[in-house]
């Protein structure tokens, strides 16, 4: 039983660096060699839990998606409305990202052509399902405009919250990503809710910017 903790922990700790590796420099320009030094084990560690770098890049991308599903399910038994539960979502999506190097890493690999192997389905493919539903749900829930094509602001929805952080990347610390969100949300909820509704989602945002921001 010991020996298999610290083989999980050994392979926690290989994960963790190629994730920071990989979020700092990009897949394409980090070696497998500066992976072994920066976890700080022996390339022998590696290969036995990693045959090529390539498998490391496919463990953090399940992670990353592992992540973004059980936070849906968690949101999903806690009472919220679906449009609640979809920003709550994005705003959990956002505090992890600024937290750890696992989801920048995993929007990297994502973005920058790494190949996703089936049948772990691509991250965006994931997205727009998840967020799909919560939508056509908050369209039921009256919390949408009745002529809303729930798919087509889907793909708004995601491609906004990737695009703010592939921009902030480049430009700001992960620590603004809750604010980025809030600005996102800002938008389109003055777009997408009924103005009866849209008092209560616009204090939402701002409110879960300031549980998810820094202190």
């Amino acid at each position: 039983m010991a020996r298999q903790l610290r083989a999980e922990q050994t392979r926690a700790t290989i994960l963790g660096a190629a994730a920071d590796l990989f979020d700092r420099q990009g897949y394409e320009s980090t070696s497998l060699s500066e992976i072994v030094a920066h976890a700080g084990v022996t390339k022998g560690a590696l290969y036995f839990h990693f045959a090529a770098k390539e498998d490391l890049a496919h463990a953090i991308m399940e992670l990353q998606s592992r992540t973004s599903r059980r936070l849906a399910t968690e949101l999903d038994g806690r009472g919220y409305t679906s449009l609640e539960t979809l920003m709550r979502l994005t705003f959990g999506m956002a505090r992890l990202s600024a937290e750890g190097p696992v989801l920048r890493a995993g929007l990297r690999l994502a973005t920058g052509g790494v190949v996703v192997r089936p049948p772990l389905p691509h991250p965006f493919t994931e997205w727009l399902d998840i967020a799909s539903a919560r939508l056509l749900d908050a369209m039921k829930q009256s919390d949408l405009h009745p002529d809303v094509d729930v798919d087509s602001v889907a793909h708004t929805l995601v491609s906004s919250f990737v695009g703010t952080r592939v921009v902030g990347r480049a430009l700001e610390p992960a620590a603004r990503q809750p604010r980025r969100t809030a600005e996102m949300w800002h938008v389109l909820i003055r777009g997408l809710v009924p103005v009866p509704r849209r008092a209560r989602y616009l204090t939402l945002a701002a409110r879960l910017e300031r549980e998810t921001g820094p202190a």
